[in-house]
């Protein structure tokens, strides 16, 4: 007789450099949990199991939360928050001890392509939503055109996988932005954590660059704005990514820094808000209720990834109620693949793409403005996600 109890597994970095993910995934994990407590499958109910294991923002880790989510806990599938390091060390053990796996957070390419995979490949287990690299270009490019049109762009981006994926002749940015005018020039790779940025400013001189892209951390960020206006170069617009998409006061503890990228006025790139037009389909809960919920019931500031993590959770329970056997790895990844579902982020659909295993977010444009109470996202463009509505002004740095 099948079992009748069913486990999701959660890889979360609860601890370490990705501990901003964690927060809000485990915050939906408590507010859900009466909700994730059973399901009902062909008229069947079936109690659920949610065991948690911290990654530990590391990838050795993750991959030994993975193997005991799967082995000592018999995971029927497992959620996944993560970074460029860690995300697909939990997605490659679940691939390898056939386990789905649905996972957010980063570009589609980068997800394909740290598995050494590229597009069109099919991964039997394994199923990711968000954006694409060419989605932040374009609604990077919007920003750059809302402060003077097209022209050259700094690109201020590391030696690692990001700033080489973000140069990449076929998934980066230039193969969106070349032909909207814009001159993309390449600062100089730099190492993480940058010691300084005299090469970069120097070239950002020398080709007159106004605005500048970046993957940067909020400490190199700051650091390299700090050393521009040393130099006497003003960047009008910073665009950027990554640790930009959260307020800076979560990810270091420095007031210099907050202080100087308070004066930069970074944009960046918007894929979940309170005003995003979405309600889920799992517990009625609008973007604006869970923000709300957030803010009064930790203190801190509502984050992007809450509405993520809120919708892999629907995800999974959806996944768990429409698979023609839960108890059955195969058959929840089989669901998977099929899935079409409306979340707090907006509509999944896992039939279309844009490459197998993946469903696409839409991008709006924010950028942080200050007050009193510390940094404070807007959505300042919305061309290319015209749902959302927006709620600030893009003001150019003086």
């Amino acid at each position: 007789m099948p079992s009748t109890s069913l486990c999701v597994g959660v890889v979360a970095p609860l601890t370490g450099r990705l501990a901003p993910l964690g927060a809000p995934l485990s915050y939906v994990l408590r507010r859900l949990a009466p909700r994730l407590a059973h399901v009902r499958n062909g008229g069947r109910r079936h109690d659920v199991t949610v065991a948690v294991r911290d990654s530990r923002s590391d990838p050795d880790a993750a991959r030994r939360a993975v193997r005991d989510l799967a082995d000592r806990y018999g995971a029927h599938l497992v959620l996944t928050m993560a970074g460029t390091r860690v995300l697909p060390a939990v997605t490659a053990a679940c691939e390898e001890a056939g386990v789905p796996c649905v996972s957010t957070t980063f570009p589609w390419q980068a997800y394909v392509h740290t598995r050494g995979a590229g597009p069109g490949h099919r991964f039997r287990w394994t199923y990711h939503f968000a954006w694409g690299l060419d989605d932040i270009a374009a609604v990077f490019a919007d920003l750059w055109e809302g402060v003077g049109g097209t022209g050259a762009v700094g690109c201020l981006w590391n030696d690692d996988l990001q700033g080489d994926l973000l140069r990449h002749d076929r998934y980066g940015f230039a193969p969106v932005t070349s032909p909207r005018g814009h001159t993309l020039v390449d600062l100089g790779a730099y190492r993480e954590p940058a010691a300084g940025f005299t090469t970069q400013v120097e070239r950002l001189r020398e080709h007159g660059a106004d605005r500048v892209t970046s993957a940067a951390t909020a400490t190199d960020l700051a650091l390299f704005h700090r050393r521009a206006r040393a130099a006497g170069v003003r960047p009008r617009l910073i665009t950027c990514s990554r640790w930009l998409t959260y307020p800076h006061t979560h990810t270091t503890p420095a007031t210099d820094v907050h202080g100087e990228l308070a004066d930069a006025r970074v944009a960046t790139l918007v894929y979940w808000s309170p005003d995003h037009p979405y309600r889920s389909g799992l517990d009625g809960t609008t973007c604006a209720e869970l923000a709300h919920a957030y803010q009064q019931d930790t203190g801190a500031a509502w984050l992007q990834p809450l509405g993520l993590a809120h919708a892999l959770l629907e995800t999974a329970h959806h996944a768990l109620t429409v698979a023609d056997d839960p108890t059955d790895r195969a058959s929840v990844a089989q669901a998977l693949s099929g899935t079409t579902l409306d979340t707090l982020v907006g509509r999944l659909d896992w039939t279309r793409g844009p490459t197998p295993n993946i469903a696409l977010l839409p991008l709006a444009g924010g950028q942080w403005h200050h007050d009193r109470h510390g940094p404070r996202l807007a959505v300042v463009s919305n061309r290319a996600h015209p749902g959302v509505r927006l709620t600030g002004e893009l003001t150019p740095a003086r």
